[in-house]
């Protein structure tokens, strides 16, 4: 045999050692550790998300689109939810990132004064879910805040406003990164429990996109997230946030099939009913408070954040 074709041989003989090696870890993997556990590994390595005012999801996907366009008509709530993830008085100027997605403590409280002085009513995300349900009645003027990702400042800065002014919310929690520098640790999410006045939901594992992914994925991140919150902490998780807002068909299904009572997206919007509760609207308030706030909560229609 000439030497060139001995050599490609040989080469197309290694490269199917190769693969077939590789066919047999995987087969080794999934004996050893089991299915789920292999499943549990491909989700791990996803890539979390860096969220940014720019690549947060602010349109429904298509086919979620279409699939409203034609779904029975159901009672609609004007109800707003309010989307945070930073309150705190940002140290670093050139964090970009941190300063566009935060709304100062001092801010944030004159916010929750303008509100409550307009006659709003706060609520949680359980219990919206409970409204959509017919198990509870819509108060007057209803609102939520809603908190992203679990960072450390909900504990040290939310916290304190919502108790001298005795306001609910609702905060999406990464349990992944529960203790990561950047996010509360177990004992100020404990804290953050005890204290009666928020309703703590499911924000992933990992804080991946879950839009155009294996189901695998999809479903270890969102009943992974929810089982880890109700086991180590002992209560019960009913609402779930999307990374970025970041969702299709599977996942909101993923989720429904999961026992959430409700989700959240990033699409803005003011209108809440059966069709939307797995991917409520949302809108961020900005550092708008007095009548600027109000007005702005008057609109119908919210194109942008």
């Amino acid at each position: 045999m000439p030497r060139r074709k001995k050599t490609v041989h040989i080469q197309k003989e290694l490269l199917l050692g190769v693969l077939t090696g590789l066919g047999f870890l995987v087969l080794f993997i999934i004996a050893v550790f089991g299915l789920e556990h292999y499943q549990q590994m491909r989700a791990k390595a996803a890539t979390p998300i860096l969220e940014t005012n720019r690549t947060m999801v602010k349109k429904l996907p298509p086919a979620i689109k279409k699939q409203l366009a034609v779904a029975s008509p159901s009672a609609t709530f004007r109800v707003p939810i309010l989307l945070y993830h930073y309150v705190e008085n940002i140290q670093n100027p050139h964090d970009k990132m941190r300063v566009e997605l935060n709304v100062p403590p001092a801010v944030f409280e004159q916010q929750i004064v303008t509100l409550k002085n307009a006659g709003y009513t706060f609520m949680t995300a359980k219990e919206l879910g409970e409204v959509l349900d017919g198990k509870m009645n819509l108060p007057e003027k209803p609102i939520l805040l809603t908190f992203d990702d679990g960072h450390w400042d909900f504990a040290t800065d939310v916290l304190p406003i919502l108790e001298k002014y005795h306001v609910v919310a609702t905060s999406y929690v990464i349990t992944d990164f529960i203790g990561g520098s950047d996010f509360m640790t177990p004992q100020e999410l404990q804290e953050v429990i005890d204290s009666g006045l928020v309703d703590v939901g499911a924000h992933t594992v990992h804080h991946i996109s879950l839009a155009n992914k294996p189901l695998a994925t999809v479903q270890y991140e969102v009943d992974q997230s929810k089982m880890t919150l109700e086991q180590d902490y002992h209560i019960s998780v009913v609402s779930f946030a999307y990374p970025n807002g970041s969702f299709d068909q599977q996942a909101a299904q993923v989720v429904r099939d999961d026992g959430f009572s409700t989700a959240v997206s990033t699409v803005p919007g003011i209108e809440q009913n059966q069709a939307n509760r797995f991917f409520m609207y949302r809108i961020r308030p900005g550092y708008r408070t007095g009548d600027s706030l109000l007005t702005w909560l008057s609109q119908s229609k919210f194109a942008a954040f």
